[in-house]
């Protein structure tokens, strides 16, 4: 019994391995802007958000998870998840989406980006009791700008190594979920040719008409996906950026859901929610990021 059970756990780290075929560090040495940051990263198992949670990232990091070359359509996804800028959501909102993309042809690579830096081991208790105070919104203006600035170079990482990862480079996009949502969102703003994503999706962002400027007139199509009984009462930046990319004649698909709250990801809640990638996949079939 105890052997097949090893067998089983050898088999589970195996294919995860492959899945996950390698992880680069985004920048060489300190990252521009954090360069004085010294603390460790950290893994929280167990907390109030009953997912596993990246905190401190110091050191940006792409998890590259490469589709079978037999089904690779060209396209690849820049995965940024959220955790109201103090941790990453890394298996809800990172890893399964990427697995998902794998089996449909599509490259993933899974951001791991720059946060705020969290003073204990539990930073789940520490974001819900620091919420909504001064102290907050003073260390997310400080982290957002370094995070957007490891998004952006996520795009381009993944642009000028195409080739490499047998990728069409006009096939980029990204998309992040609340906190991640934000970095996305920005993504599609003041971009330059090396950083442009190819589209762009976003997932309960929080992304206020404060962060907003000019839509290009190149802009990439959107994809946009919350809830009405969001926890953060969040579903309003969706429908504003919506109505904003609409208006100024670029292409975007909303889903508003009546139900499943914030950070529903690829958490199963037996609603509607737990298809919104589904719908996303049937979006970039309809945009012609599908085909072989």
């Amino acid at each position: 019994m105890k052997t097949r059970l090893l067998v089983s756990l050898l088999m589970f780290i195996a294919c995860y391995a492959n899945a996950q075929q390698k992880v680069i560090q985004l920048y060489n040495g300190a990252a521009p802007g954090s360069e004085s940051w010294n603390w460790e990263e950290g893994v929280s198992e167990h907390n109030a958000a009953n997912t596993r949670k990246v905190y401190n990232v110091v050191h940006p990091t792409l998890s590259i998870f490469l589709p079978d070359a037999a089904i690779a359509t060209g396209t690849a996804v820049v995965i940024c998840p959220g955790g109201s800028f103090q941790t990453l959501s890394i298996d809800n909102e990172g890893f399964e989406e990427a697995k998902w993309f794998n089996a449909h042809g599509v490259a993933a690579f899974v951001l791991k980006y720059r946060v705020i830096h969290s003073l204990t081991n539990d930073p789940v208790q520490e974001v819900l009791a620091n919420r909504g105070t001064k102290s907050n919104a003073e260390a997310v203006a400080q982290v957002l700008p370094l995070a957007i600035a490891d998004a952006r170079l996520a795009i381009s990482y993944v642009r000028k190594h195409a080739a490499e990862y047998k990728l069409s480079p006009s096939r980029i996009g990204i998309m992040g979920f609340s906190a991640g949502g934000t970095l996305a969102a920005a993504s599609a703003y003041k971009y330059t040719a090396a950083n442009r994503p190819n589209f762009v999706a976003l997932l309960y962002p929080f992304f206020p008409p404060a962060l907003q400027s000019e839509i290009l007139a190149d802009a990439p199509p959107m994809f946009i996906a919350a809830a009405t009984d969001d926890d953060l009462g969040l579903a309003p930046h969706s429908v504003d950026i919506y109505q904003k990319w609409v208006a100024s004649k670029h292409t975007a698909e909303l889903h508003i859901y009546a139900k499943g709250k914030h950070g529903f990801g690829m958490r199963k809640q037996n609603l509607p929610t737990d298809n919104w990638i589904e719908r996303f996949g049937e979006w970039l079939g309809l945009e012609g990021f599908l085909k072989l």
